[in-house]
């Protein structure tokens, strides 16, 4: 890491918050490419390990993201210094639509950029489960396990929270119990 870790880090998360729509899950191309490509501050599998992580807490996507990278590189003012660069622009983009919006609310244009960028977030968000599944070993053979989850949240109404609860149980048990010690 060369310069200053902090400037360095609160400009990478910056970006990541200013130029990415749609939310935490659309920031994972950006937050990969930046984090394990380009800046090599985590592996692939720990980025993977911080995604299920930070799924799993409660808070914002890209916040607990920020938070254990710059916790794990630098301590505490790490951790502020990327967690305000990935904040800023999402406060400061709120605060002027916040003023101006009820001006701009019933505008055709406006209302038809919002309706044009909802397929470009889907696809933001798509692009990195295909990545990611590959990277976390999902093959034909174990796709039915995604493919349950997401049916019984969407289809039958589970709440997450339970279906967390279970994976959490689930894994803690085959970790325990099943997994052949490889030391």
């Amino acid at each position: 890491m060369k310069g200053n870790f902090y400037l360095q880090g609160f400009l990478t998360f910056l970006k990541i918050g200013l130029f990415t729509i749609g939310g935490g899950y659309a920031m994972i191309p950006l937050i990969e490419r930046e984090v394990v490509d380009r800046h090599h501050w985590l592996s692939k599998e720990e980025f993977l390990d911080l995604m299920s992580l930070s799924q799993a807490l409660p808070g914002v996507f890209a916040v607990n993201f920020s938070i254990y990278i710059g916790n794990r590189l630098r301590g505490l003012r790490g951790s502020l210094a990327l967690a305000a660069g990935v904040v800023l622009p999402s406060f400061v983009i709120i605060l002027l639509v916040a003023m101006f919006f009820t001006a701009f609310a019933d505008n055709p244009v406006v209302n038809a950029v919002f309706k044009g960028v909802r397929p470009a977030v889907v696809a933001l968000i798509a692009v990195p489960c295909v990545s990611l599944g590959k990277a976390a070993r999902i093959t034909w053979a174990n796709a039915w396990f995604p493919l349950a989850v997401a049916v019984l949240i969407a289809v039958l109404g589970f709440s997450p929270v339970y279906i967390i609860v279970a994976v959490a149980l689930g894994a803690y048990v085959y970790g325990r119990y099943f997994k052949n010690d490889k030391r």
